[in-house]
């Protein structure tokens, strides 16, 4: 029996059954987590079927077990939420997919893998173990160029260089292997003004690692393009980022399909007018209300974004390019 004590709220519960509010057909959650998004749309949409997928097979037990009630509406995979979508059988194509890009509390809390810098756990941050690398060997392994290059491009860290400088130093003395000492190398290495702030200074460069060695950034980008290929007319997507790195990439391809040419590669000039294969439904993300943010923090930074598919189109372009 997996134990739930722990229990994930998912953010924006209402405003997702909504948007996906359909009568019947599949709907794939791609990042199921402890599947309280799931649990939630199983329980308003009586007629629909759900395939939960997740990396981490703890976290798949966790929401069997949340989901059993359910019976033979639901099916569970364990994999990347990129990967599945990837190679989805076009059969059975979707009516709805739920990507939910943030980390669950159980991570952050029980997991034991070093997300959190509040506690001192082994610096493993993979959110599934079969990945090959975990976060200490890139903090031990990576050369100061490296680091910088990974704290500034993937968590923004205005410090990059004081703080890979840091890392480096520290572990010549002794390898840098628990949460709780990067996080002290961390603060040490950022001016004294930074140490007061509302943010954690290791908050941007545990995002960071966690980035890189889950490839997430590239995961994103690749579930939404095939996400978007996968659903059936009328279906609709909806992606819940959590920081401005992923909510870039999701507007981006957001509008990339709203008005990509869907010409043939033999047209030379686009006759379409860019018609595109979706609709936008969210012109600007919706955000947490005041109530969930005082009742869950944790929503505070959420950005929900919704796209109908209106059409298939068998090859599309953007001022004369091919969609790679």
């Amino acid at each position: 029996m997996v134990s739930m004590e722990i229990v994930h709220v998912p953010v924006l519960r209402e405003e997702v059954g909504a948007f996906l509010s359909v009568r019947d057909g599949l709907v794939v959650d791609a990042t199921l987590g402890e599947g309280g998004h799931s649990e939630a749309l199983l329980e308003s949409h009586p007629g629909i079927r759900l395939l939960g997928v997740d990396a981490d097979p703890i976290m798949l037990s966790r929401a069997g077990e949340r989901l059993s009630r359910f019976g033979d509406r639901v099916r569970l995979v364990q994999g990347w939420f990129d990967e599945v979508l990837e190679s989805f059988p076009a059969e059975d194509r979707p009516v709805g997919i739920l990507m939910d890009l943030g980390i669950s509390s159980y991570h952050l809390e029980k997991s034991g893998r070093g997300f959190s810098f509040l506690r001192r756990e082994p610096l493993d941050m993979r959110l599934s173990p079969y990945l090959p690398m975990k976060a200490s060997d890139v903090v031990n392994t990576y050369s100061e160029t490296e680091l910088v290059d990974v704290f500034s491009r993937f968590g923004e860290e205005p410090f990059s260089r004081r703080i890979a400088r840091a890392i480096v130093s520290e572990r010549r003395k002794m390898p840098i292997t628990t949460s709780d000492h990067l996080a002290e190398v961390v603060m040490k290495a950022v001016p004294p003004k930074a140490r007061r702030g509302r943010i954690h200074p290791a908050t941007r460069v545990f995002q960071a690692l966690r980035i890189v060695v889950n490839k997430e950034l590239e995961r994103v980008e690749r579930a939404v393009r095939a996400g978007v290929r996968l659903l059936a007319p009328g279906g609709r997507m909806a992606v819940i980022s959590f920081h401005s790195l992923e909510d870039r990439i999701v507007k981006r391809l957001f509008r990339f399909y709203a008005s990509a040419c869907t010409c043939p590669p033999e047209e030379p000039i686009c006759r379409c007018g860019g018609q595109g294969i979706v609709e936008v439904l969210t012109k600007k993300p919706v955000r947490p209300g005041e109530e969930e943010v005082r009742t869950n923090p944790a929503s505070r930074s959420a950005r929900l974004r919704v796209l109908e598919k209106v059409r298939d189109a068998a090859h599309l372009r953007e001022e004369g390019h091919a969609l790679p």
